[in-house]
């Protein structure tokens, strides 16, 4: 099969288009004929050895496609079937093997792409938003990378929670998006002093929490933002790690509270899995989520894939195509 391989960390020149040994699936697995893969800021992560795998590795956290051929002791799956998965490593190539217990049936009315640009970030923003700081009607908010896959998804979420979302953005044309997605305010970071912007916006009382996917250059401005006792979500580093801190950091600003969650812990076990996805695909095919999908590229363009998605050049999801 083709796939893209790392074979050593570092840049997007490390991620080479080549054959692969066919995976055969063991007990309680399935092997998968990969149909479309979702490009995450995780893919990157593990290209450059930030979050560690063992060389050499296929990358990739996302995908969707058709169950082909099952391992022992499976029944909830068969041959033939659609499914999707997220957070199993491997999914740039043609096929994967994941076991069955992460495999999420797709809905007949849902296209292959559109199950795998929503399952990671969708079930992402949909734990950031019900579990990591479970949001209230009337909450503010303040969300980095508003027009990013997760950005758009988590501003249609909390609005339809009753929250309050001002946004964070670089672009005329990503504010517009994140306007249609629902944000009360948008503030374009390479025009204004997002701090100083979220502040008068606020009246000088501050917003009841954080998502930060950027890190390092918008961490300090963030935790200033806060209100007394609000929480800081850091969940993602797109434009470095944040450096080491004292935790007494937190008091002067009235108690905050920091959390640097992950996916894997919010979907622990496969009740928590199914509800989540099973409420992305239903508000999707309700029509009240709707996905943005910037661009669809052929696996073998991965390389340019990463290089465009660390320029933050993006709006919404990116794909590739086996």
């Amino acid at each position: 099969m083709k796939a893209v391989c790392v074979h050593e960390t570092g840049g997007p020149d490390k991620l080479v288009y080549e054959e692969a040994p066919l995976p055969s699936p063991g007990p309680g697995q399935v092997l998968i004929r990969i149909r479309s893969i979702g490009v995450n800021f995780i893919d990157i992560y593990h290209r450059k050895g930030m979050y560690p795998a063992s060389t050499p590795f296929i990358p990739g956290m996302e995908a969707s496609g058709i169950a082909e051929e099952l391992g022992e002791g499976i029944t909830e799956i068969k041959p033939g079937d659609r499914v999707a998965y997220a957070m199993t490593l491997g999914s740039y190539a043609e096929y994967a093997v994941v076991e069955a217990e992460r495999l999420i049936p797709i809905p007949e009315s849902m296209e292959f792409e559109s199950a795998s640009a929503a399952l990671l970030q969708g079930m992402t923003a949909h734990y950031l938003t019900h579990s990591t700081f479970p949001l209230q009607k009337g909450a503010t908010l303040l969300l980095h990378a508003a027009a990013g896959g997760v950005g758009l998804l988590l501003t249609q979420i909390a609005r339809r929670m009753g929250a309050y979302v001002i946004a964070t953005v670089s672009t005329d044309e990503k504010a517009a998006l994140a306007r249609e997605a629902g944000a009360g305010d948008v503030v374009l970071y390479s025009r204004s002093d997002f701090e100083a912007e979220v502040k008068r916006i606020t009246a000088g009382t501050g917003v009841d929490v954080v998502f930060d996917s950027v890190g390092r250059d918008t961490f300090d401005k963030s935790l200033n933002c806060l209100k007394p006792r609000g929480t800081m979500v850091l969940f993602g580093q797109s434009s470095g790690p944040v450096p080491p801190l004292d935790p007494n950091i937190l008091n002067p600003g009235g108690s905050l509270y920091l959390t640097r969650p992950n996916l894997s812990h919010y979907v622990a076990d496969r009740a928590e899995l199914l509800q989540r996805a099973g409420d992305i695909f239903r508000w999707i095919d309700e029509g009240s989520l709707k996905m943005h999908i910037d661009g669809v590229f052929s696996l073998r363009d991965a390389s340019e894939v990463h290089q465009l998605l660390e320029s933050r050049n993006t709006r919404g999801k990116v794909l590739l195509r086996p």
